[in-house]
Formats: C-alpha cells, structure tokens, sequence
C-alpha cells in the first residue's frame, strides 16, 4: 500500500487478475495520478496506445464529474477508482465512485440535440459510452454515485502496442 496526504494506492494480486484501488479527496492534482495508473494497467492488459488514449479520457472524465458533479468540489468528501485486468480476460473494468447524491442518468440531456448542441459542457457521458465498450451507471450500494467501464482487448492490440 503506498498512502500519502491526499490518497492511497492499494495494487492487489487477486485470484482474478490484477486489481488496484485507489481513494483520494475531491482534488483534481489526482488526475495526473489516475492517468499514470490507468496508462500502466492498459498497457499490462495488452491495449493498443489508442485504446489506451481513449481509456485515459474516459476516465479522466468520469473522476472530473465526480469530483464536480458528484462531490460537488467538497474536499473532505472522496473519490474512489478501481482499476481491474481480469485473469484469463483480456479487458481492463474501471470503477469510478463519488460520495454524492447521485442523479438519474436516464435524465441526462443528449448533447446532440439542437438546443444543446451549442452547450460547453454535457458531453462526457456520451463520450465515455463511446469511447468504452460497456458503460453502466448507477447509484453505489455504498452511497454515491459510481460508473462502470470496460475496455476489451481488441485481436491485434498487443502487437500493435509492442510495436510503438
């Protein structure tokens, strides 16, 4: 475990696979932390360096709308993000949680709609559903908020890393 004033990093081997937990305040100088983390767990799992690009925003994304959205920039409320490389499966299972009230995602606006086409902000769901090839939201059973992703392994994403 390697812990320091903002959060802890927690790299367990499980049964599984590989899995890391980390926990930190609703700080966006964590964005950094979580990108270098996801980028060493994508290239373990075997993503190509797009996969692996398009993972990284995803995620960046999702800690942003939970440290905006969900812990409304509060610093003594925390975001937590699992990061798991499943044995025998070749994808990388994200967790990202906040300790906020949570909405409906069903009530999320389509940012492709004409009256929010012009909006500067509401496009990162849409984004991360794109960029991922699963996508669940909904309320934690711990209190809060949390999104799901999986980006799978796609044939020829190992090759095509090893080679850059």
């Amino acid at each position: 475990m390697v812990s320091s004033r903002q959060g802890s990093l927690a790299d367990m081997p499980t049964p599984n696979g590989q899995l890391v937990h980390l926990e930190f305040t609703s700080a966006f100088e964590m964005l950094d932390f979580v990108q270098v983390v996801t980028e060493h767990m994508g290239r373990s799992v075997g993503l190509d360096d797009d996969a692996r690009h398009w993972v990284s925003v995803a995620i960046r994304e999702s800690v942003i709308n939970a440290i905006k959205h969900g812990n409304r920039n509060d610093a003594t409320k925390h975001v937590f993000v699992d990061l798991e490389t499943p044995q025998g499966q070749p994808q990388l299972n994200i967790r990202v949680r906040d300790e906020g009230e949570g909405f409906e995602p069903e009530e999320v606006a389509d940012p492709l709609a004409p009256e929010n086409l012009l909006k500067s902000s509401g496009r990162g769901i849409f984004l991360i559903r794109n960029f991922m090839d699963n996508v669940v939201l909904q309320r934690a059973p711990e209190g809060g908020m949390e999104i799901r992703m999986t980006k799978r392994v796609q044939p020829g994403d190992a090759s095509a890393s090893a080679n850059a």
